[in-house]
């Protein structure tokens, strides 16, 4: 389990190093390079566009590499979604700026960072169902929250790598070159991916599936069919864990940027210590979900980012280093109470024929409803010279959207079903099928 979990982790963060360093590239230096006719503020709005199309793409390739996974094995997706990643984030940076081709650089910004979209909205039901599918019942929570520590080593690479340039360099040096050195890293760094994954056995559920003939024929017809309702739930239930992170990661970066006059190299040192910290709790809180169960974290983290958005918006315009810190890390600790259990979670929602999509799909339609808004949504509210407090309350507008979303979700934890109903909810069958979320087809 350690070294399958690795390999997930590895590539997870591999992946996520890819799109996040677009977004802090977004917020810092693409909405001159590729915008330069627009305002500053219409020219960063361009570059979060550009940004959120990488959200848009990712159920489209949640529901691709999900069709794979359900019916050719996990394996192929965790391969085939790194590389298609990987190809995309380096052509990133060798793409010429409006100045230098004109129109032709935004709309090529534009289709690689779909295609980035694309590759990672495949990378997380693979990755994920390699440890899920594989672990032992009481201990899924905790090694499905290995590809969920993923995400923040892939930003700590990422903006480490920005923070390193950002300091070295002149800002002239930067806006011509420095920015482009983390896409071209992408691809040493997806060689070395691939190389970690090319011994990951096939999950035994899928093994099994195969040799009884069971594999869905069309599984995304299959999970709109009979589980739409499950579907836009998970993705309601997660937007905020995806409004908070990149509201903290990227909004609040260009914020205090442009509006406070805070230099980027502390700004991105204070968000890195928050994600750092967010990372390290990750596996604990996932015991506590193998213990507890997943929805009861599911609804504290929701309730705590409902209660913390608009601290956070006045710890961030104080404009001081640790203050802001404070309020980032309390916003992702709220999200992470969340976000560290739905690894176990969503998959123990689907039966194995149809999990690698139902999972996926519903996972990355979270993102689209948190993730591909808010920078742009943000952006807006917070222009003018007073607090963004808009920003404060939009971000707990969607925070008490999704706590209704979970309440309206069932418990999936074997044990956990097994205690109250005393129903035989096996690993295997998924828990979607043992209980109460019947009603939700």
């Amino acid at each position: 389990m350690l070294r399958l979990a690795s390999a997930s982790l590895a590539g997870t963060a591999i992946e996520f190093y890819d799109f996040f360093v677009y977004g802090t590239a977004a917020a810092l230096v693409l909405g001159p390079l590729f915008f330069p006719s627009f305002s500053p503020l219409a020219g960063t709005l361009a570059a979060f566009g550009t940004f959120g199309i990488g959200f848009l793409a990712r159920p489209l390739g949640s529901a691709l590499f999900g069709h794979i996974g359900d019916r050719h094995g996990r394996r192929p997706v965790l391969l085939g979604s790194l590389l298609l990643t990987g190809v995309a984030t380096v052509a990133v940076g060798c793409v010429p700026t409006y100045g230098s081709i004109g129109a032709a650089a935004p709309i090529l910004l534009l289709l690689l960072r779909f295609l980035q979209g694309l590759g990672l909205g495949g990378e997380w039901g693979g990755a994920v169902l390699l440890t899920a599918e594989h672990a032992p019942e009481g201990r899924r929570g905790l090694w499905s929250s290995f590809p969920q520590i993923g995400p923040a080593v892939g930003f700590l690479l990422a903006n480490g790598l920005m923070l390193t340039l950002s300091a070295t360099l002149t800002d002239g040096q930067f806006r011509s070159w420095g920015w482009r050195v983390p896409f071209w890293a992408a691809g040493l760094l997806a060689l070395a991916g691939l190389w970690l994954r090319r011994t990951v056995e096939e999950t035994p559920q899928f093994r099994a599936l195969t040799e009884t003939g069971r594999r869905a024929e069309a599984p995304l017809a299959e999970v709109v069919r009979g589980h739409w309702r499950l579907l836009l739930l998970t993705g309601g239930a997660l937007a905020v864990g995806y409004a908070v992170f990149y509201a903290v990661t990227t909004w609040s970066l260009a914020y205090a940027t442009e509006h406070l006059g805070v230099h980027r190299t502390p700004m991105l040192a204070c968000i890195m210590a928050a994600v750092a910290l967010k990372g390290l709790v990750t596996p604990l809180v996932a015991l506590l979900g193998d213990r507890h169960g997943r929805r009861p974290l599911c609804l504290i983290g929701c309730a705590a980012c409902a209660v913390w958005m608009f601290p956070f918006v006045a710890l961030l315009r104080t404009a001081d280093p640790l203050l802001m810190t404070l309020g980032f890390v309390g916003a992702l600790f709220g999200m992470v109470t969340m976000f560290a259990v739905v690894g176990a979670y969503l998959p123990e929602l689907y039966a194995p024929r149809i999990r690698c999509t139902g999972a996926a799909v519903g996972y990355n339609l979270g993102g689209v409803l948190g993730g591909a808004l808010t920078p742009i949504v943000a952006t807006a509210l917070a222009e003018g010279s007073g607090p963004p407090w808009g920003v404060a309350a939009y971000l707990t507008g969607i925070a008490l959207v999704s706590l209704a979303c979970f309440a309206l979700l069932p418990e999936t934890n074997p044990a956990v079903v097994r205690a109250r109903t005393g129903a035989d909810a096996d690993a295997g069958t998924g828990a979607a099928e043992a209980a109460a979320p019947v009603r939700l087809r």
